[in-house]
């Protein structure tokens, strides 16, 4: 199989798996040596076994990594602080993207970024929803509410007021405090419980201060 082939069957794929190549009457230790050439060559990039993506110029789309990330593990979606600079919750540029997943806790780096997974209990992965990110390509990613709660249950120490200064937490009107108690309640520790109050007065002194302006 050439190179030229390979464009054209993955398409405007931003990520492809080596699977997607073994169609029909392949060799499949020929498809592996050539995907290792094309590596070493710099036309394609290895994410993760198995995992590839196009190197420029040949990228008909620039892959989001909130994309990649979906894809490096299945079980999993973008949270924690990854999620919340996405919704403007937080001011700081995040270098890496944070999922959580069922799978066992890694980290990947790529020539596309950096990716963290961090684990959670089976029962616990809800609250996300699929997005558009633009160019085609969409991504599972915690509501603004959810990866706020992942990041505080998988961070120790992270249920008190410093705690939530130090993230320095902005424009919490876009928060649903309601749907923020109800994922608390399937969290249903008092560590959750005690960050919502918190969480929940921060954003209404927010709201206080933004109607005294």
């Amino acid at each position: 199989m050439d190179f030229e082939h390979v464009l054209e069957l993955v398409g405007d794929e931003a990520v492809f798996e080596s699977s997607l190549l073994l169609a029909g009457k392949v060799d499949p230790a020929n498809i592996q040596l050539q995907l290792a050439r094309w590596t070493k060559s710099g036309r394609v990039y290895q994410l993760r076994r198995g995992l590839y993506a196009f190197a420029p110029p040949y990228q008909k789309v620039k892959p989001h990594p909130f994309v990649i990330a979906n894809r490096m593990s299945r079980a999993s979606y973008v949270s924690c602080q990854s999620a919340l600079a996405f919704y403007g919750l937080i001011p700081e540029y995040v270098p890496a993207t944070t999922s959580v997943t069922t799978h066992r806790p890694g980290r990947w780096e790529t020539p596309l970024g950096v990716f963290d997974f961090r684990h959670i209990q089976f029962n616990l992965l809800r609250g996300y929803r699929m997005i558009d990110l633009g160019n085609e390509q969409r991504a599972f990613i915690a509501t603004p509410e959810k990866a706020l709660l992942d990041l505080i249950y998988l961070q120790p120490k992270s249920d008190s007021l410093a705690y939530m200064r130090e993230l320095r937490l902005q424009n919490l009107e876009r928060l649903n405090l309601d749907g923020l108690r109800g994922q608390v309640e399937v969290f249903n520790t008092p560590k959750l419980k005690r960050a919502a109050a918190i969480v929940a007065s921060l954003a209404q002194t927010e709201i206080l201060e933004y109607e005294t302006l």
